[in-house]
């Protein structure tokens, strides 16, 4: 059966047209040939056994909204039974032996988990290259990158491996490979799904997010993992209501286009903006620029916050208690090599940043000074939000760049981001849209355009989303040959 939609697949699997032992065994088969792409670091061992319990509960009569879908998580996404490496060394041989709420929620619903996407190292990386298990490729032009750091989640999606997917976004993580590579990629309000047994960057800015092909599997896979979480004293208690808007929710929407994203684009980066915002006037909306001058600090002050944060949650890495431990001859010795070993270059980097950045005499210069931008840049948003119903600007000011072209200059890595990471800052839910197409290079690389919404506001987009659809512009699409 030729992939569709995880609703389609759900709908089936519930009136006994199919099964989920059969969904589950093409599913492995896929990741099985697109091996070359590595997106996937580990396949579920129980991934057959969770689909005869999927069958056992729909023969006994239950009705689950996710009856057998296959599904890919993040590798920094707790699976009882699973390797969970964060595309680390230093994690290598840890299996987790508990579920992430979000992958509880999954497996409840009646979602299949049948393996772990590859990751940047630890989620710090905006292309996918510095994980331990290797690159991934981009299945549009393998010579480039799928973005970051949930490119392996982002391919599998876009490569047809499996309809929908899970990554985390603490600076753009999930919307960025979503652009590169395609498909939909949501980053929720901050709080609103659980990030309970999600293996932490930045406490304060991450947040796990669906990866899609339609409007429709982006409100199911929400309508399962959102929602309040006792595990989890940063939940919401914001019940979920997603649903794939028509053309009609377009009528009279206020859009606000972000004056300071339109500089430094590509040439087919601004030729999707301008379709998507033409396309938009065409049904029914209105739009019109707006300025946040405070975003140009955006990406100073999110790695200000980032890293710090980063170099603390890191401290429990020491190889004493899981993952591996490198031989010394003290206790000391044993923790400082475990970590020069275990830890890639750039994760060393954050953690050194991150913790001169925290030292005695730099705090108040650094992290409490990015604590206050943040503020003036959620400020501004809010204010932004008096005017508008959403924001828009493009996702990445570039379609995917080439593997190693930004690896030796770390600067040049993080301003990947530029359009991403203020959205983090603020706590903001954002969706990418596949819009369009780059040809510039000579070969045709996705475009996604960003939509951003007031806090709690998730659902709006959402629909946005099917609106987009019902006009021809959001167009997920899989990869040529895949």
């Amino acid at each position: 059966m030729a992939f569709t939609s995880a609703a389609t697949q759900a709908r089936r699997v519930q009136a006994r047209d199919l099964s989920p032992q059969d969904l589950t065994t093409q599913a492995l088969a896929r990741i099985e040939s697109a091996r070359e792409l590595n997106a996937v670091v580990s396949v579920n061992p129980n991934a057959q056994a969770q689909a005869q319990a999927v069958q056992a509960r729909l023969d006994a009569g239950e009705t689950l909204p996710l009856a057998g879908v296959p599904v890919i998580v993040k590798d920094n996404i707790n699976v009882t039974g699973t390797e969970t490496t964060c595309g680390s060394r230093i994690l290598r041989g840890y299996v987790s032996p508990y579920d992430a709420t979000a992958a509880a929620r999954l497996t409840r619903a009646g979602a299949v988990i049948v393996a772990k996407a590859n990751m940047d190292e630890f989620a710090m990386g905006s292309s996918t290259e510095s994980s331990a298990h290797g690159p991934t490729l981009n299945p549009w032009d393998t010579g480039r990158v799928p973005g970051g750091s949930s490119g392996g989640s982002a391919v599998a999606v876009a490569a047809n491996l499996v309809d929908v997917s899970l990554g985390s976004d603490t600076g753009g993580s999930v919307r960025q490979p979503a652009a590169f590579t395609g498909v939909y990629g949501l980053k929720p309000t901050y709080g609103r799904v659980s990030r309970s047994g999600l293996v932490a960057y930045a406490s304060s800015l991450d947040q796990i997010g669906p990866f899609a092909r339609s409007a429709e599997d982006l409100a199911l896979i929400m309508n399962v993992i959102a929602g309040q979480d006792p595990h989890d004293a940063t939940s919401l208690d914001a019940p979920p209501t997603f649903a794939a808007g028509t053309p009609d929710d377009l009528r009279g929407l206020r859009v606000g286009v972000i004056t300071e994203s339109l500089a430094g684009n590509t040439a087919g980066v601004d030729a999707t903006l301008s379709a998507t915002l033409d396309a938009l006037r065409g049904a029914g909306a209105t739009t019109a620029e707006v300025s946040l001058p405070e975003l140009k600090y955006a990406i100073a002050a999110y790695y200000l916050i980032a890293m710090p944060e980063a170099s603390s949650n890191l401290a429990r890495f020491d190889g004493m208690v899981y993952g591996q431990r490198a031989a010394g001859s003290d206790l000391t010795g044993a923790m400082t090599l475990t970590r020069e070993q275990g830890f890639g270059p750039e994760v060393q980097r954050r953690i050194l940043i991150g913790t001169y950045a925290l030292s005695s005499g730099y705090y108040d210069a650094y992290y409490s000074k990015a604590m206050k931008v943040r503020r003036l840049i959620a400020d501004r948003f809010t204010q932004a939000f008096g005017q508008f119903d959403v924001l828009v600007t493009p996702t990445s000011p570039f379609p995917a760049f080439r593997r190693g072209e930004k690896t030796s200059d770390p600067l040049a890595m993080y301003a990947a981001d530029v359009d991403t990471v203020a959205i983090n800052l603020a706590g903001l839910p954002a969706l990418s849209v596949p819009a369009g197409f780059d040809t510039a290079q000579g070969v045709r690389l996705p475009v996604g355009i960003q939509f951003i919404a007031p806090p709690l506001q998730d659902e709006r987009l959402v629909r946005i989303a099917g609106g987009l659809e019902g006009i021809g512009i959001a167009q997920p699409q899989v990869a040529p040959g895949y």
